[in-house]
């Protein structure tokens, strides 16, 4: 069976399946790429199942924040989303059809007695698993009204077999197979079983995953083969790693997807991009619009080995879809970051100067939020607060260039980029300096820092009335 179809002309179905116990991991972003886009290369579909089983840790929060992530992420299922919960009585439907037709059975045993075998095998260090004591037993045995949980029948002889599209050929011998509960003394599904079902009724034929979930496959095969369904294609995709070799986890940026847009200020596109690359690949190809990435998708592309998550990498993929990006769009994503820092409300003819400033913030950017601290000093008042490094540039020598800078562009007919440029030119010509000796003192007195944009485009952006009120304030105060 290939990793594009598991039967002639067949539609490709994925699925992507988080449980709502918390924030949409970045792993758990890049599983459901792997499936969005598996689906759209080959012209399939992508669903979307909530697992909320477990109703101690479910809540409404995290299956809005899963969401919010998703649509953020623009990987928004093809239909609504499957709630398991709400498909209980299917799954036990399923675990009394197995029951009824021999492939399951009633188990009796009491916790304590389970405990007391786990501590038997402990003690003899032997693989924990149920031994099948109830497995040929008459149920009748039991005394009227002895709780049960239901049991699958799992194979004991021979071995089974995943030709799994990431993993290749994995094989299991079925005697390490234990008879799993499918459903607990209450009634209720587990998880192994909830899982198999509803991936058969939702037409699933790829099931793409963390490799943490292929000992799974062979107890949920277990379930699809009692019950005679299909089999889909198993992808077990390596898990990410932080950079040092070790388990992802917060120290290396395991955080939500939320945390990546709104405390770091990457664009869905970088990340997208980045989590692409992470286990994928397409020959020396970096930059991998989403559009290419579906063209060129496929499960057999993804490595063997889990790849490392590099901060760095993401914030140089976000540092050019910044560069690439709309400047209006850019602006708007800056603006509640800058009134954060500014502790104030843009306006509107604020909001346009910040628009126009992108073109000269965003290439020097890797985030959001240094666009944001680049844009501070256009919306500062007079007098400014200098960084250390700035105060050390403003001189005497320097504090005299910026009186003589500001009588000079005070005759200038035009605020024009181009007729501040020759200004500024003129006045270092006449000072006997170069450009950037001119430059240095002019930044630090407009923006209070070392670094900004161009020093043409800082005086373009502040208007001619904001520029010379800097720089005649810089040039007095510091002499007084």
């Amino acid at each position: 069976m290939t990793a594009s179809a598991t039967g002639k002309n067949k539609q490709v179905v994925t699925r992507f399946a988080p449980s709502p116990t918390g924030f949409l991991h970045i792993g758990g972003a890049r599983t459901a790429l792997f499936n969005w886009l598996f689906a759209r290369h080959h012209g399939g579909k992508f669903l979307l199942r909530v697992e909320d089983t477990d109703r101690a840790r479910s809540t409404e929060e995290a299956v809005a924040a899963i969401f919010d992530g998703l649509e953020w992420l623009g990987l928004g299922g093809d239909e609504p989303a499957v709630f398991q919960f709400e498909r209980t009585p299917r799954h036990a439907e399923v675990a009394n059809q197995l029951l009824a037709a021999g492939h399951a059975y009633k188990c009796f045993a009491t916790p304590e007695e389970l405990a007391e075998l786990r501590e038997q095998q402990r003690a003899a260090k032997q693989p924990m698993r149920y031994d099948g004591r109830w497995r040929d037993r008459d149920p009748a045995e039991a005394p009227a009204g002895t709780p049960y949980v239901i049991r699958i029948k799992a194979p004991r002889e021979g071995e089974t077999v995943i030709e799994d599209a990431v993993q290749g050929r994995v094989v299991v011998q079925n005697a390490e197979l234990d008879d799993m509960i499918l459903l607990r003394s209450d009634g209720t599904p587990t998880y192994m079983l909830a899982v198999v079902v509803d991936d058969h009724d939702m037409g699933v034929t790829h099931v793409i995953r963390g490799d943490d979930h292929l000992n799974n496959a062979f107890r949920q095969l277990a379930i699809i083969k009692a019950m005679g369904w299909e089999e889909p294609v198993y992808a077990h995709i390596p898990l990410i790693h932080g950079s040092d070799g070790a388990k992802l986890s917060k120290r290396h940026g395991a955080l939500g997807v939320d945390a990546y847009r709104d405390d770091m200020g990457m664009l869905p596109e970088a990340v997208l991009n980045y989590l692409l690359r992470l286990g994928w690949g397409h020959g020396d190809e970096e930059i991998i619009p989403i559009d290419r990435a579906i063209e060129l998708f496929d499960i057999a592309g993804v490595g063997r080995s889990p790849s490392r998550f590099d901060i760095k990498k993401l914030e140089n993929l976000n540092g050019h879809y910044l560069r690439e990006a709309d400047d209006a769009r850019l602006a708007a994503l800056v603006a509640p970051r800058l009134e954060s820092r500014l502790d104030t409300q843009l306006n509107d003819r604020q909001r346009d100067i910040l628009a126009q400033a992108m073109a000269s913030l965003k290439p020097r950017a890797k985030t959001l939020n240094e666009i944001a601290e680049g844009a501070e000093f256009l919306f500062k008042s007079c007098p400014l607060d200098f960084d250390e490094k700035a105060s050390a540039l403003l001189d005497e020598p320097a504090r005299a260039l910026l009186i003589k800078t500001a009588d000079a562009l005070q005759s200038v007919p035009s605020w024009t980029v181009e007729a501040i440029e020759d200004v500024i030119r003129r006045v270092a010509e006449d000072a006997g300096l170069g450009l950037g000796k001119v430059a240095q003192p002019l930044r630090a007195a407009l923006t209070g820092r070392t670094v900004s944009p161009g020093i043409f485009d800082v005086l373009f952006l502040l208007g001619k009335e904001e520029s010379l009120e800097r720089l005649t304030a810089a040039g007095h105060a510091a002499a007084g």
